[in-house]
């Protein structure tokens, strides 16, 4: 039975974006779980030398697996659109740089405009138990550490999202070990739910680029050798880590409605609460404990577990851990459930590792995947059930195949659990959404308006192509009405400087405008799109008359680039002030620019200055550098520099 209240208290997920082992996005990352991949892999060399570390049997100083999940191009990113340096770029912990990115992704997914959001009390929530690129930093010695490095302590990672897009709302990062991810979002949830922040991003990111957890998970005996979370098998035998960015953007469901957002979920409960004493030992998990927190969180939801479908385990594959988390869903969720619906239960860390502190905001991306395919995949690497898990007494069934929720005429249910080493566990409910209304089309033949915009042409020439082809009859575009697509890139996108506008009145008329063909010219939309691609602002109200309905689009196409420490054109070739400018301006300049304008900020002339007096071999007054304000000064002085040095 679901509580009369619930609505008022419940929470949507309006959008969601994630980069995961084998999944760049939420649609690959289902396609991934539909087909059942395994996604770990070897060891990258770049992340270390495994041949090195690798011992089979337990050594001092070696880690057991060859094997994790992992993400590529880690360090891809696209600076120019984040107004960044090439310096700063490759300064900046990576794990910042891709929840930059997919932060921006879930933002579009959700239809909210940065432009619009900023100034608001939105709130930044993110899961994070690592800060690997500083620690390599602070490895090369003492000697080498700058200031830059003061921009990756983890207490940046959610202060970065916040100041690049001016959300003034709470700013937290969440360390509760793997269960970090659900706490953010149980944290999202309780700020949403009492008005502090009108809109929240609960974030999370993890990214192992040092051996040094996995050394010690070995010599606790609790790493997997073959790197593969077994959950609920008998041959479960530990740890498997992986990667993981995760981002969702959540909003009250009422507020959610009002505005027209696409609800992808609906967050109706959550419960956080710690093991106490109630175990032998901090790191030993409890089954009292896990079982508090589930009744907790169906109790805040206003859900009977009983009504619950499927649940997204913890799961990490551990033989102790599993047992107690599959005798705790059986007990609170599997009392009065009927014998012939028993509740499915598996774990996304067989598919793709375990991601620690980010692996509950990837299960619960997953569940929301069930929600709205209804559907849960097979959760693999289970052949024989654990002996220490009661089966024949639990009524819990782990999926081998790919399985159709119930219909049961209700909205269905699940549950997302975390559970980490600091004792402290999590669990979400979620509830599938409210089917869509019907969309209104539009006269036929009508003529719609699409604006597209970025911050590159080659971005521009990239977006095209890609709604070029999601317009095409196997595109998701041709399960949108045109008029909800143009109205939604009109109204849920932000306008950048380089546009490009077409008209059309059928999804191959617009493709085909798209693509440079002739268009539709001398329509009464032509002199609309025309004022759009020279800047100006339009009156959409005007333009579209009735709001139209909020459908996904193509995603912004990064123009990315590799940036690593150590790894960027630092031969000095030109002038010392070429140099500088180079690798520290952020935009376009000429002599007359000045440098706060091109992004030389105080922090960027600290660290210049101590380049320069390496590069220049002499002592760099910093009061006369302090007053340099224009490019033009820049150059005339750092000619002086290069000529006492000769």
């Amino acid at each position: 039975m679901i509580r009369s209240d619930m609505d008022a208290r419940s929470v949507a997920v309006i959008g969601m974006s994630c980069r995961l082992p084998g999944a760049s996005g939420t649609e690959a990352l289902w396609a991934l779980l539909r087909n059942g991949v395994d996604a770990t892999s070897e060891t990258p060399p770049e992340r270390y030398d495994v041949d090195a570390l690798h011992s089979p049997a337990p050594k001092p100083g070696r880690i057991a697996s060859r094997r994790a999940g992992y993400l590529d191009h880690v360090a891809d990113f696209d600076a120019g659109f984040f107004g960044m340096s090439p310096t700063e770029a490759a300064e900046l912990d990576p794990q910042q740089r891709l929840l930059l990115m997919a932060a921006y992704e879930a933002l579009e997914d959700a239809g909210q405009r940065p432009d619009q959001l900023a100034g608001s009390r939105t709130g930044v929530f993110v899961g994070n138990a690592r800060a690997d690129y500083l620690e390599l930093a602070l490895r090369q010695g003492l000697e080498g550490a700058t200031a830059a490095q003061l921009n990756n302590f983890r207490s940046l990672l959610p202060a970065r999202l916040s100041h690049t897009f001016d959300f003034r709302g709470p700013s937290v990062v969440v360390d509760t070990a793997c269960s970090s991810a659900l706490v953010a979002v149980h944290q999202a949830v309780q700020s949403l739910r009492v008005g502090e922040t009108p809109l929240a991003v609960a974030a999370a990111v993890n990214l192992a680029l040092r051996p040094d957890e996995g050394v010690v998970m070995s010599q606790a005996g609790a790493m997997s050798p073959d790197g593969r979370s077994k959950f609920g098998d008998a041959q479960a035998d530990g740890h498997a880590p992986s990667d993981a960015v995760a981002v969702v953007v959540l909003k009250r469901l009422g507020d959610a409605l009002a505005d027209g957002d696409r609800i992808r979920a609906v967050i109706a409960g959550s419960a956080v609460g710690n093991d106490g004493r109630t175990s032998d030992s901090v790191l030993n998990p409890s089954l009292a404990g896990q079982l508090s927190v589930l009744r907790w969180a169906y109790e805040d939801a206003g859900v009977e577990p009983s009504e619950v479908d499927y649940v997204e385990a913890h799961g990490s594959g551990s033989p102790a851990l599993d047992p107690l988390e599959l005798t705790a869903l059986g007990e609170v969720l599997g009392a009065d459930r009927p014998a012939d619906r028993p509740l499915l239960v598996g774990s996304v860390k067989t598919n793709i590792g375990h991601a620690e502190a980010a692996g509950g905001l990837a299960g619960l991306i997953k569940a929301v995947l069930c929600l709205e395919h209804h559907q849960v995949p097979a959760s693999l690497h289970l052949s024989a059930p654990s002996p220490r898990v009661p089966w024949a007494a639990l009524p819990l069934e782990v999926p081998g195949e790919l399985r159709d929720l119930p219909e049961l005429g209700r909205p269905a249910v699940a549950g997302v659990s975390g559970q980490g080493s600091s004792a402290l566990n999590a669990h979400v409910v979620l509830r599938q959404a409210e089917a869509a209304p019907a969309p209104a089309t539009g006269a036929p033949g009508s003529p719609f308006l699409l604006v597209l915009s970025a911050r590159s042409p080659e971005a521009l020439a990239a977006l095209a192509q890609a709604y070029a082809d999601y317009l095409g009859p196997w595109g998701q575009g041709s399960r949108h009405a045109l008029r909800d697509i143009c109205f939604s890139a009109a109204t849920r996108r932000q306008h950048h400087e380089h546009r490009m506008a077409v008209v059309g009145s059928t999804h191959d008329e617009m493709a085909a405008a798209l693509s440079g063909l002739p268009g539709m010219g001398g329509q009464p939309l032509s002199g609309l799109a025309e004022r759009y691609r020279w800047g100006e602002e339009l009156d959409w109200e005007k333009v579209f008359g009735e709001p139209g309905r909020y459908v996904p689009l193509p995603h912004y196409p990064w123009q990315t680039k590799r940036y690593w420490v150590g790894e960027q054109d630092d031969s000095g070739a030109g002038d010392l002030a070429g140099w500088m400018l180079r690798e520290h301006a952020r935009t376009g300049f000429d002599d007359g620019s000045t440098l706060n304008e091109i992004g030389i900020d105080s922090l960027a002339r600290l660290r210049i200055l101590v380049e320069l007096a390496k590069r220049s071999s002499q002592e760099v007054d910093p009061d006369e550098f302090g007053r340099l304000r224009t490019v033009g000064e820049l150059r005339r002085w750092t000619r002086g520099l290069e000529a006492g040095a000769r």
